[in-house]
């Protein structure tokens, strides 16, 4: 382990120390001599504890040490090549591991239990290999890469990143206005070194039964628009037999003066079943719940004052009828709602085949409110500190007892190394349910499973170049 962490250390030092800054080139040669360097090392320690009526149901935890090591070329002919290796090595484990930092999803996709010790075992993948083009407001890209939106995100709080591989085109318009389109075939969970394909990696086995198709794709469509002070987003996912996903948010930010800023925002999603999903899904209610018909909204606003900032957030997922799947289906990683906690990583509804199952706040009927405060610790003359602290509470008839969240983090951050140690404390869990295949929302003497407590300790150190 010593060995491997050495000399990964070693080649990003070396490789950071002769890259240069990217610049527009004529020739192969300045095209790779001429690009640059990036990356992190990281090292995560997690322990989860959970617990039922007193008792311990479990108690994991998990060391590692790896990051990520890129490259990309400068500019040549509005040419660029990027590629970036992503690794995690474990050590010193445990009797009982917590994979969700290390293999998890290579094991669930071989059908093994999520601790397994092919779950286990770490890895390395080439998790971005992507040519781009750039021509003034012209952008194409195509290959593996770490994209973020609210529905395909990298999930970065863990040990390394999820990606996509697909291409994507868009044109950024002098007025803020940004228009583009896609094509996104495979998915690479955070836990996993394979691509696998987009729709497989949602519904796993169920992908021909649901679909009609061995595999699938996302078409995905997009507008932006920003100025100073605006924020608009539209996002369309198609996925022929499978789904099609439509999210808004608008964002309102105003600086009154140095010391004080405010904002406010809002947001909505609506996702519904097409093709051979409705039909196969509602003659299996029993396994599904019926087609997929998922909507929710949500409001926020908060402001900063000098070093300090507040936010409050309210979202509601909207109850299901008959013949409707009673949550929200969001398998690649997107944790759209402004009520979002650290929590809402854990209940792996993005490993393979889980596309169907909910956390807490995405099961229809749940409405979430989310307060936090974060305190910046420069005027100490001591710089580099911030603390965050956030609650959440989320409420459904559904539930025995509403579900709470509480998430501390204390960070320091000292130009491109920092150091965040993370406590999460959840009461009446609701995570990863399969009960919503089968309970709707508003419906009398049903429940869904919960588990009294899940507690939940990190420490992040990370350096990057």
């Amino acid at each position: 382990m010593k060995k491997i962490t050495m000399a990964l250390a070693s080649s990003l030092m070396a490789l950071s120390a002769s890259a240069a800054t990217t610049t527009d080139v004529t020739n192969p040669v300045d095209w790779f001599a001429e690009g640059e360097a990036h990356g992190n090392i990281k090292y995560y320690f997690i322990e989860t504890q959970k617990s039922d009526n007193g008792n311990y149901l479990l108690k994991a935890y998990a060391n590692s040490v790896g990051g990520q090591l890129g490259y990309k070329t400068a500019k040549m002919y509005g040419f660029s090549l990027g590629a970036t290796f992503m690794t995690t090595n474990p050590f010193a484990l445990p009797d009982t591991v917590d994979t969700s930092i290390i293999g998890r999803d290579n094991a669930v996709q071989l059908g093994l239990a999520p601790g397994d010790k092919v779950a286990q075992e770490g890895f390395s993948v080439l998790g971005e290999a992507y040519l781009d083009y750039q021509y003034q407001g012209f952008n194409a890209w195509y290959g593996r890469r770490v994209e973020k939106t609210p529905l395909v995100n990298p999930k970065e709080v863990r040990m390394i990143p999820s990606s996509i591989e697909g291409g994507d085109v868009s044109y950024s318009f002098e007025n803020g206005l940004k228009i583009g389109g896609g094509y996104l075939d495979k998915f690479k969970q955070r836990t996993s070194s394979r691509f696998v394909n987009i729709v497989e990696h949602a519904l796993g086995p169920n992908t021909e039964l649901i679909t009609g198709h061995k595999k699938g794709n996302v078409l995905p469509a997009y507008l932006e628009w920003r100025d100073a002070h605006h924020t608009v987003r539209l996002y369309n996912y198609f996925s022929k037999d499978f789904m099609n996903l439509t999210y808004f948010d608008a964002v309102h930010k105003h600086q009154v003066n140095e010391d004080f800023t405010w904002f406010a925002g809002l947001q909505g999603m609506h996702q519904h079943g097409i093709g051979n999903s409705v039909s196969n899904m509602e003659n299996n209610t029993a396994a599904y719940g019926g087609k997929i018909n998922g909507r929710f909204f949500g409001l926020k606003a908060g402001a900063t004052i000098d070093e300090s900032s507040f936010l409050l957030a309210y979202t509601n997922v909207l109850g299901s009828r008959d013949n409707e799947h009673n949550s929200l289906a969001l398998p690649w990683d997107g944790t759209p709602l402004f009520t979002d906690m650290i929590t809402s990583n854990d209940l792996f509804t993005s490993n393979y085949g889980q596309g169907l199952t909910s956390s807490g706040g995405y099961i229809a009927g749940t409405s979430g409110i989310k307060a936090g405060y974060t305190q910046k610790y420069d005027f100490t003359g001591i710089k580099g500190f911030k603390s965050v602290l956030s609650y959440a509470y989320y409420d459904n008839n559904n539930f025995v007892d509403a579900q709470q969240d509480i998430n501390l983090v204390l960070a320091y951050g000292i130009s491109d190394f920092s150091l965040a140690l993370k406590g999460i404390w959840v009461n009446n869990n609701a995570g990863n349910t399969a009960a919503d295949t089968d309970v709707k929302a508003g419906e009398t003497g049903s429940s869904i499973s919960q588990i009294d407590k899940l507690h939940q300790y990190r420490v992040i150190a990370n350096w990057k170049f």
